[in-house]
C-alpha cells in the first residue's frame, strides 16, 4: 500500500514528492513521458527565484528528481489510466490507480499531470510533428541551424522559444493572431532587439504544404482583412498554450468547464483524499514557481490527512 501516489512528474509533481518522501510517507511517482515535464524544454528561466542570470529548466528538473530520489520517493516510468475510490479490508477508504504497466493501491493521491500542448486546429498538420512540426524548440530547435523556422503564439512560451531559436536559425518568423504580445515586457524588449526575428501581427496559420515527407512552407492569414502570404520554411514551432488531460478523471473529481481539477488552496479535490497541484488544477497563474508550491501544499495536506485515519 502506498501512503502517496504522485500521478506525474513535472515540478509539482517532484515538489510534491520531495515533501512526502521527506515526511516519511511511502511515496511513488507515475510518469508516462520525461521526468520534469515542460520544465525541461525551458532554455532558460527567467522568473525562477534564487537564480539571478536564470537557469536551464532541465538541471531544476534533474536536480528535483535526485533531491525526491534521495529522500526515498520512487518514480515509475508508467501512464495512469484508470482511478478509482474503493475501500480496503478494514473499510478504510483507499485509492485503485490502474496503469499499463499493473495496479496499485494508495491512501491519498495527488494529481500533478501538468497540461499539454493545445493543438492548431488544421487537418493533417499533426501527421508531419517530428518532419518539420514540433512542439518544444528546446527540445528540436538545433535540427535547424541555419535554416528559417516558423513560431505560432504570443505568450511567454512563444517569445522564449523565437529568442532562443534566433540563436540557432537563419530566420525566425513569430506569428501571433493579436496586434501585441501578451508576453512579459522582458521578451518584448528581447525580441525587439533582434534582427532575425520577424513578428507577423494579427495574423495565424491557416495552412500548410510539405513536400518529399517534410514541412515546406505555412499559410498565414491575417485575421482582419483575410489577406495571406506563403512562408517557406523548415519547422513549425507551435505554442499556443495548453489543456490539461484530465477527461478520464470525470466522475473522480470534479473539473471546471475547461477541464482542470477544482481545488481548495490547499489542493483538496471534491473527493477526500485525493489533491491536485500545478497546471493541472484551477489557478490563476501557472508558473514553475506557482507549481512547486502547490505540490508541497498538497503532499502537507496529504500528510494530514493519512495522519487523521
Amino acid at each position: 500500500m502506498i501512503d502517496v501516489a504522485i500521478v506525474g512528474a513535472g515540478p509539482a509533481g517532484l515538489a510534491a514528492g520531495i515533501y512526502a518522501a521527506r515526511a516519511g510517507l511511502s511515496t511513488t511517482l507515475f510518469e508516462a513521458l520525461m521526468v520534469g515535464g515542460q520544465l525541461t524544454s525551458i532554455d532558460h528561466l527567467e522568473n525562477y527565484p534564487g537564480f539571478a542570470q536564470g537557469v536551464n529548466g532541465f538541471e531544476i528538473a534533474f536536480a528535483m528528481r535526485e533531491q525526491a530520489e534521495r529522500f526515498g520517493a520512487e518514480i515509475r516510468s508508467e501512464q495512469v489510466e484508470k482511478l478509482q475510490p474503493t475501500v480496503d479490508d478494514q473499510g478504510n477508504p483507499i485509492f485503485m490507480l490502474e496503469t499499463n504497466s499493473g495496479t496499485y493501491q494508495a491512501k491519498t493521491v495527488i494529481l500533478a499531470m501538468g497540461a499539454k500542448p493545445r493543438q492548431l486546429p488544421i487537418e493533417g498538420i499533426e501527421s508531419l510533428v517530428g518532419r518539420g512540426v514540433s512542439y518544444c524548440a528546446t527540445c528540436d530547435g538545433s535540427f535547424f541551424k541555419d535554416k528559417t523556422t516558423v513560431i505560432v503564439g504570443g505568450g511567454d512560451t512563444a517569445c522564449a522559444d523565437a529568442i532562443y531559436l534566433s540563436r540557432i536559425a537563419k530566420e525566425v518568423h513569430l506569428v501571433h493572431r493579436r496586434n501585441e504580445l501578451r508576453a512579459s515586457a522582458w521578451y518584448a524588449g528581447q525580441l525587439d532587439a533582434l534582427d532575425n526575428v520577424t513578428i507577423h501581427w494579427d495574423s495565424v496559420v491557416a495552412g500548410f504544404e510539405e513536400a518529399e515527407g517534410k514541412l515546406a512552407s505555412v499559410t498565414l492569414e491575417n485575421v482582419k482583412d483575410k489577406s495571406q502570404e506563403v512562408v517557406p520554411t523548415d519547422a513549425l514551432f507551435i505554442a499556443v498554450g495548453t489543456q490539461p488531460d484530465t477527461a478520464w478523471l470525470s466522475g473522480v473529481v470534479e473539473l471546471d468547464p475547461s477541464g482542470y481539477v477544482v481545488t481548495t488552496g490547499e489542493g483538496q479535490t471534491t473527493t477526500p483524499g485525493i489533491f491536485a497541484a500545478g497546471d493541472t488544477r484551477t489557478t490563476p497563474l501557472r508558473q514553475v514557481v506557482t507549481a512547486v508550491s502547490d505540490g508541497a501544499l498538497a503532499a502537507e495536506a496529504a500528510a494530514k490527512y493519512i495522519a487523521s485515519w
